[in-house]
């Protein structure tokens, strides 16, 4: 503004409220503070302006690098939180950078609130985060903290995936469970409780894995050295990328899917959908995830409301090439 000033003959003062279309200036100096602006080519640096009123209208988004549905989150999060007037800062978490250091990164960067995709850190961390700065959470179930959370229902959504494979004809149907990782224990419990329901109880059997793609491998190499026992007709993995790495170790072992062996994921991430992967999942709504939870973020930021909303969305199986009747049908 000072070179600005300075071309025009004014002074500083009053070139900013030109800019700010405050009054005070002429018309004529108006379109000489403008077009000078334009020569010399300046803008206003609108972050600067936003701090300078106390606000850096910022959204802090943490997700996890190799997590393709969280890559399917930040990118329905972006147009959600520019139809608000909020910019996004990015930080993900890797195997070299964990959590805490990444969510410190997004508040260093003066992160109005956080939203957090498929947080692991522990809820007491995560209630003492939401009472620094306003904080949603997506994709976890948590309860009791200072902290809106938006996610989908779980347990019908496993429970429509054994109801499926049941329908099919399917007896022998192994879970590949995330531990304690988000949607983990939710989608262990239903997959238990809806073996028990089809009088499938003796048949129930977990396999612990997490959500990566390893994961997935390692529950296969499994079930592929257990010589004395036959394959399980079906595998319902915890999410899309332990389901990718069951179908990997599996296809290069000889093991036809969906013939002798059916595989479903949980997310419906983008690859899921890919022509050779063509992967059975649960689908969430993503768009309607992130709509809903930058509009919780800017809920507590206007003061609109307090903290610990829970939103949650229905969730829809959806059938793909990895899934058909065993071969004894």
């Amino acid at each position: 503004m000072a070179d600005v000033a300075a071309e025009v003959g004014v002074s500083r003062a009053l070139v900013s409220l030109v800019f700010r279309g405050q009054p005070g200036a002429s018309p004529d100096t108006r379109e000489r503070v403008f077009a000078a602006a334009a020569k010399l080519g300046y803008k206003p640096d609108m972050a600067a302006r936003l701090l300078a009123r106390g606000r850096s209208k910022v959204l802090g988004v943490l997700f996890t690098a190799r997590n393709p549905y969280h890559i399917d989150l930040v990118e329905a999060i972006y147009p959600a939180a520019e139809e608000l007037g909020y910019d996004l800062v990015l930080s993900a978490t890797v195997p070299t950078r964990n959590e805490h250091n990444a969510i410190e990164a997004l508040i260093g960067h003066r992160s109005e609130a956080l939203l957090l995709c498929g947080p692991t850190i522990p809820d007491e961390d995560v209630s003492e985060l939401g009472s620094r700065v306003p904080t949603v959470v997506l994709g976890r179930h948590i309860k009791g903290a200072r902290v809106d959370v938006v996610t989908s229902y779980d347990r019908p959504g496993a429970r429509e995936v054994v109801d499926y494979l049941v329908g099919l004809g399917h007896r022998d149907i192994v879970h590949v469970d995330a531990g304690n990782r988000p949607g983990g224990p939710e989608r262990r419990r239903a997959y238990r409780d809806a073996m028990r329901a089809h009088g499938l109880t003796d048949r129930i059997r977990v396999i612990p894995g997490n959500h990566s793609q390893e994961g997935g491998s390692e529950a296969a190499r499994l079930l592929l050295l257990e010589k004395d026992a036959p394959l399980p007709t079906a595998v319902f993995a915890a999410n899309d990328q332990c389901a990718i790495g069951l179908l990997d170790v599996f296809t290069r072992a000889g093991v036809k899917i969906p013939e002798q062996v059916s595989i479903v994921g949980y997310d419906d991430s983008h690859i899921a959908g890919l022509s050779h992967i063509d992967l059975t999942t649960v689908r969430q709504d993503v768009p309607r995830l992130a709509q809903l939870a930058v509009e919780a973020a800017d809920e507590q930021l206007r003061g609109a409301r307090e903290p610990g909303v829970y939103l949650k969305l229905e969730s829809k199986l959806v059938v793909r090439g990895t899934s058909g009747p065993p071969a004894s049908q």
